[in-house]
């Protein structure tokens, strides 16, 4: 299958998987993959049609959102994650959501991205901000 019929399959699955949201979580992302994969269309290759096929839709894709997280702080460095920069990349994971997410969903993902990152986290004392983000997420 070439490339431009497996575009054209990715904007039916697209639609199909993200009608309502218009967000591809990171399962979502994963089956439609998949597809490729089958049809003998490399990893990267796959990923890179995905990702132009949201662009041109107006998809969100949660990889590329915890991906801009991680860059954010990478970018830190060594010096850890404070009340500030983690509202920042809050802001900014706004914007790049464009609505599709609401707050509670962006935070818990910033924080799946220190955790699995192993980011130095500057917590504060005597009130530890990051231990009170991390309680307000895990509420239902």
């Amino acid at each position: 299958m070439s490339l431009d019929a497996i575009q054209d399959r990715f904007i039916d699955e697209i639609k199909l998987r993200g009608y309502d949201d218009q967000y591809i979580d990171k399962n979502e992302e994963r089956e439609i993959l998949q597809i490729a994969i089958q049809q003998g269309i490399g990893i990267d290759a796959a990923r890179a049609a995905l990702a132009e096929v949201c662009s041109k839709l107006g998809y969100s894709l949660e990889s590329d959102l915890l991906k801009l997280v991680k860059d954010q702080f990478d970018s830190a460095g060594s010096v850890g994650i404070n009340r500030a920069s983690f509202e920042a990349v809050l802001a900014k994971l706004r914007t790049a959501a464009d609505g599709r997410r609401d707050d509670r969903e962006l935070r818990k993902l910033i924080v799946h991205a220190i955790e699995d990152g192993g980011f130095k986290v500057n917590s504060g004392w005597p009130f530890n901000w990051y231990r009170a983000v991390k309680r307000e997420i895990s509420r239902a």
